[in-house]
């Protein structure tokens, strides 16, 4: 007979239970007898004062032959008698029950000895004195035996008591340590073993997990994960077949939206040319010209990044100042740029960088757009800045913006490829992600922060070049 692992725990939890039960069960009648044991101690040593107190005047009648001595012996006889009658029922229980009829006799006997003196001249002979003393120490030695009988029984009981709960706390610890081993080997581990297989096949390896012939949970676990795996291979093939087809349209309509603005500026420069062609001034139409290279380089760049981010190619590196590659971003984007929006350069002259300057430039030109979107209709501000950092040897540019911000739970995905915030038509959510692969092919990173109704920063950070480290802060 195979136990599953449920029934297996259960076993194990229900022993342990038992355990713990007999343990609080033994411990509860074991305390419940120290207190009765106590307090029969208690009524004991009551018992010896009184018989103390008993020889005492025993004594003072021997001595000076007062009735009133007598009388006070007899007084505490009685009492002794009562305190024996009152623990009578409580010391049977305790199985010391011949102690206190002894203890009983004696007393008894010790009475009647007393009580022949009342009626009489009062005088004692030799022989009644010894008999009285005999019996007054017998009575002495019997109710302090009885003491020591059950401090000594109460001490036995705790001891007990003691070697019982470590007994009971070993076998608790050896099935909780059985319990942990059965969590770990046929729960933890195999769960550990199918979290792994997850971030493997979360990497494109859909590779089986082992089947072993534990004919429990586990086993099914797995042989269920196995089958999942299988048919998630399957369909990872239908879609990426599916993929290569929609990604030729998103990648269209990407291409497409980029594009449109140079292409509004060739098709106008074009239109002033043909109209000026015959009689307009040369510098005019050299310069619509001009407007014309611009906006095809511009429109050059933008298919170039994109394709950069889809597939590798080499950049070319090289050291230059950042400078002119950002005012030749805000030429090219100058005429996006709403009235109401004004656009800080606040990026140092001499500082230079290992950069692929139309790479970069690109990276410009979609955060500067995106924060131009960002502030809308309502006046606002867009800042450009640089500064160094001597002992990270990196420089952080800074894109800043008093547009709208971004919700945080969007933070962590806006450099997602076509993840994008803006409604259906006006973006496709691609401007970020080449932002990013441009970026990391400069060996740098991209940070943002943003809060709602404050405003936005995207702050990258380049390596300094060799020829520049160690130079002053800018």
């Amino acid at each position: 007979m195979h136990l599953n692992i449920r029934q297996k725990v259960v076993l194990i939890f229900g022993a342990s239970i038992l355990v713990i039960a007999a343990i609080a069960s033994y411990s509860y009648y074991n305390l419940q007898l120290i207190a009765l044991k106590q307090r029969f101690a208690e009524k004991a040593d009551d018992l010896v004062e009184i018989i103390l107190e008993m020889r005492r005047y025993e004594k003072n009648y021997l001595l000076y032959h007062s009735p009133a001595d007598l009388q006070e012996n007899l007084r505490q006889i009685e009492m002794g008698l009562e305190t024996l009658q009152q623990f009578e029922s409580e010391g049977k229980a305790l199985k010391i029950g011949a102690y206190l009829s002894q203890l009983e006799r004696e007393l008894r006997a010790y009475q009647a000895l007393m009580q022949q003196f009342v009626s009489g001249s009062g005088l004692v002979s030799i022989e009644q004195e010894e008999e009285m003393r005999e019996r007054g120490k017998k009575l002495v030695e019997l109710s302090r035996r009885l003491v020591i009988f059950e401090r000594q029984r109460i001490l036995e009981i705790i001891d007990g008591l003691k070697a019982k709960l470590a007994v009971g706390t070993i076998i608790f610890l050896i099935c909780g340590f059985v319990l942990a081993m059965l969590v770990s080997s046929k729960i933890i581990r195999p769960l550990k073993v199918i979290e792994g297989t997850t971030q493997r096949i979360a990497k494109g390896d859909f590779r089986p997990l082992p089947v072993l012939e534990t004919r429990d949970e586990t086993q099914r676990v797995v042989e269920a994960f196995n089958r999942m795996v299988t048919e998630l291979a399957r369909r990872q093939n239908q879609l990426l077949e599916s993929k290569k087809m929609s990604s030729l349209g998103i990648l269209t309509a990407g291409i497409a939206h980029q594009l449109n603005n140079p292409l509004n500026n060739i098709s106008t420069s074009c239109q002033i040319v043909m109209e000026e062609l015959e009689d307009g001034p040369k510098e005019l139409l050299r310069k619509m010209l001009q407007n014309i290279q611009q906006e095809v380089f511009r429109a050059r760049d933008i298919v170039k990044g994109l394709l950069e981010f889809s597939r590798a190619r080499d950049f070319s590196l090289q050291n230059l100042p950042l400078a002119p590659v950002v005012k030749r971003a805000l030429q090219l984007i100058s005429s996006q740029v709403p009235a109401h929006v004004e656009i800080r350069n606040e990026v140092p002259e001499d500082l230079v960088l290992r950069i692929d300057p139309q790479r970069l430039q690109e990276v410009f030109l979609n955060l500067i757009m995106n924060a131009i979107q960002a502030i809308g209709e309502k006046p606002g501000e867009i800042r450009l800045s640089a500064r160094v950092e001597t002992e990270r040897q990196q420089a952080i540019i800074r894109v800043a913006d008093t547009g709208c911000g971004i919700p945080a739970e969007a933070l962590e995905h806006i450099f997602d490829p076509f993840f994008t915030m803006k409604a259906e038509g006006v973006g496709t959510g691609l401007g970020l992600s080449v932002v990013y692969g441009i970026i990391e092919k400069h060996h740098g990173k991209i940070e943002v922060s943003s809060e709602l109704g404050q405003g936005t920063q995207f702050d990258i950070m380049l390596p300094l070049p060799e020829s520049v480290q160690g130079g002053t802060t800018v």
